[in-house]
Order: C-alpha cells, then sequence, then structure tokens
C-alpha cells in the first residue's frame, strides 16, 4: 500500500531542516567584538567576548591596523593598514582567528575605512586616491576586484556603512552650503544607492556629524556629532533613516565616536575618552535609549572603532526570500 504524503508536512518538514542546518552551521559560532588598541605600543586589531573578557590580539605587526569589519558570516575581517613599509594606508583582510592577512588594494592613496556588504561579495571603502587631496566613497568585490569610485564630489566623502538589505549605504560628506544665509561646509550625513546614485543628505545642522551605523532592522541610524562644529566634544545620536527624530544618547565633556550596533539592535558600542586624558580611549557599551553605560576595555592605552559580530540564528520570511542580518531579521530600507 502506497503511503500518501501530506504537503503541508513536507513544507513543514523543510522548515525545521532549514533551522538546525543554520543552528549547526552557527553552534560554533561566539559574540565577539573586534576594536582597535594600541597598547602594546602601535594600533592592532583585537577581538573581546561581548562582556570585555578574553581580549587577543589578532594582527602582531610593528605597523599601524585599525577599523576592523567583520564579513557577514564572522569568518573574514577587513581592516586598514600601513604596514608593507608604505606610509599610506590600504585595506587588507585576514581571518577571524589573525590567520591569512593579505592586502586587497595597492595604490599611493590612502584607503582606509572598511565596510563589508550584508552578503559578503563586496566592501565599501573610503579613499583619497584621485589626488585632490580629499575622501571618495569606494567599493570593490571582497577579492579586491572590480574597485569603483562612487561618490565623484569634488569634497570629502567618508566612514561609509552598509543598509543591512545592502540596497543602500550611508556616509558622511563635507559639501559647501548655504545654512540660515551663511556659507557652511561641515560634515553631514548622507545616503545613496549602492550604485552611488541619488546621494540625499539627511542631517542639516552647523556640526560635524561622522561614524554613520545602520541599525539591523534597517529603521535607524546611529552617529558622532559635535557640540560647535569644531572637531571636538562628539556625542552619540541616533536618528530614523529617512533623517528624522534626531536625538542624542550621551552626554559627556569627552568624546563618543563610532557607533556599531549589537546583531538584535538593543544596544550600541561606541569608543571614547570619557573617563581619562584625550588619548586613552576606552569601548563601552549602551542601551539604544542611552542608558546602562559600560566600560568593556579597562586599559591604560587606547581603544577605538569597535565592530560586533554576533552568530546569524534568527531567520526570516520576507516573502520573497530568506534573508539573515545577525540576530535579528532583516528588513529592507
Amino acid at each position: 500500500m502506497q503511503r500518501r504524503y501530506n504537503p503541508a508536512h513536507l513544507i513543514l518538514a523543510s522548515v525545521v531542516a532549514l533551522v538546525l542546518t543554520l543552528l549547526m552551521v552557527c553552534v560554533d559560532a561566539q559574540a565577539q567584538i573586534a576594536f582597535a588598541s594600541n597598547r602594546e605600543g602601535n594600533w592592532e586589531i583585537y577581538v573581546m567576548d561581548v562582556n570585555g573578557g578574553n581580549q587577543q590580539n589578532l594582527t602582531n605587526n610593528p605597523f599601524e591596523d585599525r577599523n576592523p569589519s567583520w564579513s557577514l558570516d564572522g569568518k573574514r575581517i577587513a581592516f586598514e593598514s600601513d604596514r608593507d613599509g608604505r606610509v599610506n594606508y590600504e585595506i587588507h583582510v585576514m581571518d577571524a582567528d589573525g590567520q591569512n592577512q593579505h592586502r586587497l588594494t595597492d595604490n599611493p592613496g590612502d584607503d582606509r575605512q572598511p565596510s563589508w556588504s550584508p552578503d559578503g561579495k563586496r566592501i565599501a571603502f573610503e579613499s583619497d586616491r584621485d589626488g585632490r587631496f580629499n575622501y571618495e566613497i569606494y567599493v570593490m568585490d571582497a577579492d579586491g576586484g572590480n574597485q569603483q569610485n562612487l561618490t565623484n564630489s569634488p569634497d570629502a566623502d567618508r566612514f561609509p556603512s552598509w543598509s543591512p538589505g545592502g540596497k543602500y549605504i550611508v556616509f558622511s560628506a563635507r559639501r559647501p552650503r548655504h545654512f540660515e544665509n551663511k556659507f557652511e561646509i561641515t560634515y553631514e550625513i548622507y545616503v545613496m544607492d549602492a550604485d552611488g546614485g541619488n546621494q540625499q543628505r539627511l542631517t542639516k545642522n552647523r556640526k560635524n556629524d561622522w561614524y554613520p551605523s545602520w541599525s539591523p532592522d534597517g529603521k535607524r541610524i546611529a552617529f558622532a556629532s559635535d557640540g560647535k562644529g569644531d572637531l571636538q566634544n562628539f556625542e552619540i545620536y541616533v536618528m530614523d533613516a529617512d533623517g528624522q527624530n534626531q536625538h542624542r544618547l550621551t552626554i559627556h565633556r569627552g568624546d563618543d565616536g563610532a557607533p556599531s550596533w549589537t546583531p538584535d539592535g538593543k544596544r550600541i558600542v561606541f569608543h571614547s575618552n570619557r573617563e581619562a586624558d584625550i588619548e586613552n580611549y576606552e569601548i563601552y557599551a549602551m542601551d539604544t535609549d542611552g542608558g546602562n553605560v559600560q566600560n568593556l576595555t579597562n586599559n591604560p592605552r587606547g581603544d577605538i572603532s569597535p565592530a560586533w559580530y554576533g552568530p546569524g540564528l534568527a531567520v526570516a520570511l520576507t516573502g520573497k526570500k530568506f534573508t539573515m542580518w545577525g540576530g535579528v531579521k532583516q528588513v529592507d530600507r
């Protein structure tokens, strides 16, 4: 006698199998924070547990390594470095344990601030390679190929960050403009399509707005803004993805910068020199309303540019495809 199969049961079994597969893939993965530190005399890339424990140096070389960015699968870290006896920075990549370090870019200008796309196929970064003494936003394949200038502006464009869906890139731009009948030149937060099109300004004030970072659900952007447009006393702000509802999360005389969201969107890590001299930055974490601030690194040297990685354990069905973004549902802006 031939057994009949209920299609609903087959669908349920497929979903269960997919979830179990994802859990098996991620079972060995641990949430970690990558950051740069000069505690050993020069800037190196470190990783630590999310509570600040188990801090380890990954790069171990006599040159400067900064600004780490995780690939979505947590297997690789992109970073900037002036190694190889060069006077300029290039984008490098390594395995998450520090192995297989190699250079992706090779030109006389500075290539800095890498940001990995959500699909792991591309890396956005800033570069002043065009010889005009200003940075532009570039994108390249994850192996360093197909490098393209996205912004093509005569003024500085810096600090790129991808939207969770990979359709947009938010960045900071210093473009001359009129503000309240006066001519101003400060950094503002802009957003553009991933191919460089449709560039739009999100912030409109006399302050310098740096380090934009998209929330995992795509609804908000965290950034740092200075008090008087003088590149001093930066504070962490958050706003809606369209630039509305801007409000400050930190209030301190020190500099708070480089915000990075936790994968569940409930916390923000950042660097700050609030507790000591101007050179002693530490990595902090806080709730997204600015509360529950914790110092994670606690050492007498500088720790900067945190980047949080969390295993992708949550899967959402958007109606078109399965997508993952850290530990929460991915929502395209």
